[in-house]
């Protein structure tokens, strides 16, 4: 397979990941908002925050409120990880490698592209909100679901599933960094705690990890469960830990990968080693740091070995 032809396929896969997950994280704070007592908000900032813009927003924005914040997530022309900008990356990338891709996942994307396109309102609405990020959600889904059940899965598919995998990690350890250092507090012990589960479940719903977290975990939501579940569960698919060990079995099979899987291998055993029930406040932000840091890590020799352009 040509170099070109693998990195675009890695990167379509990323945008569509990208996409869906911040579809996610929107209608989960929608959904928080409203199980908060009055006067109490867990705004949009940290949204903002968890995609890694806070610089770029601010440099054209004075303040995090519902409707630009909303916009800058959706739509936002100057936002490289929106929606929107998402979608028109992936079905780009798409549109050159249609001789690679069934014709069934071109259609799906352009499709998924015009309806974001077509359809902002919507998104921006309260009425529309959800309905329109849970179409978005579910065309991913079933571009995934499509590609699984019709592409070859030779060089090309272990692209694809890489890009997903690292896009996952990546937005996982943000999603538990930002969040739980955004954890609204409240006075008194006794009025805190069932609005500080309320917030875990959040966190877990941006995962769409609530059910599986109370098959595996038990019916209590703590944070210590929590950290658990999401950074060392090795058998949830957005776990960290679970993304990690998919990432060394598709980078195995693939020529002049055995330096990477040193370095995935020594991620691995320093992430199991870890007491993340203890992680708190500026300790797991420094901990997630490291995690994306080791991300970027596995991306950049991917992209030296593998792919047409230099890492970034």
């Amino acid at each position: 397979m040509l170099s070109r032809v693998g990195e675009t396929l890695y990167w379509m896969s990323r945008y569509i990941e990208r996409a869906e997950n911040v579809a996610r994280l929107i209608n989960v704070n929608n959904m928080l908002m409203m199980d908060l007592p009055k006067g109490v908000s867990a705004g949009w900032e940290p949204l903002v925050d968890i995609i890694g813009a806070r610089k770029a927003y601010q440099e054209t924005h004075t303040d995090f409120s519902e409707a630009k914040a909303l916009r800058y997530l959706l739509v936002g022309k100057d936002n490289f990880s929106s929606i929107l900008n998402s979608i028109i990356s992936a079905r780009e990338s798409a549109r050159t490698i249609r001789d690679v891709i069934p014709r069934d996942v071109w259609e799906e994307i352009n499709t998924l592209y015009y309806y974001v396109k077509d359809n902002q309102n919507e998104g921006l609405s309260k009425r529309g909100r959800f309905a329109y990020l849970k179409t978005i959600i579910n065309a991913a889904h079933q571009i995934f679901g499509t590609l699984d059940a019709t592409i070859n899965h030779d060089v090309g598919f272990t692209f694809i599933r890489l890009g997903l995998m690292i896009e996952r990690a990546d937005m996982t350890s943000r999603i538990l960094d930002i969040r739980s250092a955004s954890l609204i507090e409240f006075e008194g012990e006794d009025q805190a705690k069932p609005f500080e589960n309320i917030q875990w479940i959040s966190l877990l719903r941006s995962m769409s990890a609530y059910q599986m977290y109370r098959q595996e975990m038990g019916v209590r939501v703590q944070r210590v469960d929590v950290m658990e579940f999401v950074v060392q569960g090795d058998i949830f698919p957005r776990s960290i830990m679970y993304c990690l060990m998919q990432v060394k079995s598709l980078i195995s099979p693939l020529p002049n990968s055995a330096e990477i899987i040193v370095s995935i291998d020594k991620t691995i055993e320093e992430l199991k080693a870890k007491d993340v029930r203890d992680l708190k406040a500026g300790n797991l932000h420094d901990y997630m740091d490291e995690i994306q840091i080791k991300l970027a890590g596995i991306h950049n020799n991917l992209a030296e070995l593998y792919f047409l352009k230099p890492a970034e």
